[in-house]
């Protein structure tokens, strides 16, 4: 599994090998050795997994206020996404600052966004299937969400404002000046 690490820390991209023949093919998406040497807890307790239909289809910027943070390693086994991550934590020193991966099924790559970050991505084909494996279970009442295009994050979401497909919710967000504190750098 190739392991790379952003300039943003925390954030880390894997790609796991993916052995095939003219049946298909046999990969490891997980294991908890290899992923616990690699910083990234192993101890996963939901599952997610969402079906966008259209391309164009924006899901986020999302994340669980402190105590029900998640740290989420998401992937996706049909279609692609461009898949953004905000980093949420006060004092660090890439406070809002962002980092954005493609993730399809063809790269076949894998990001694991810890606690302290909201994430989203937008849909680059139509029938798109993103796996979400997350290490705090979902909780109503520390759901938010940071507005997809605020300018201050500055985020190229290679998609025009007016194509973009939104929940009310995701339309309605607030800005990142606007978010209480929620995170605490620990560097």
């Amino acid at each position: 599994m190739k392991i790379e690490r952003f300039a943003i820390p925390g954030l880390i991209l894997l790609e796991p090998a993916r052995h095939g023949d003219t049946r298909g093919f046999f990969s490891e998406v997980f294991n908890r050795q290899r992923f616990a040497e690699a910083g990234i807890p192993t101890e996963f307790v939901q599952d997610n997994h969402s079906l966008s239909r259209e391309k164009g289809v924006v899901r986020g910027l999302h994340f669980q206020m402190p105590p029900h943070a998640q740290g989420k390693l998401v992937r996706v086994p049909r279609g692609a996404v461009l898949d953004v991550a905000v980093d949420l934590r006060m004092g660090s020193p890439t406070y809002g600052r962002h980092e954005a991966v493609v993730l399809s099924a063809e790269n076949w790559r894998q990001l694991w966004i810890p606690p302290g970050f909201a994430h989203g991505f937008v849909t680059l084909e139509p029938d798109t299937e993103m796996l979400y494996k997350v290490d705090a279970f979902y909780n109503r009442e520390a759901d938010r969400s940071l507005r997809w295009n605020d300018p201050v994050l500055d985020i190229s979401w290679g998609i025009a404002e007016s194509e973009a497909i939104l929940s009310e919710k995701d339309r309605a967000a607030p800005l990142l000046a606007d978010l209480p504190p929620a995170f605490r750098w620990e560097g």
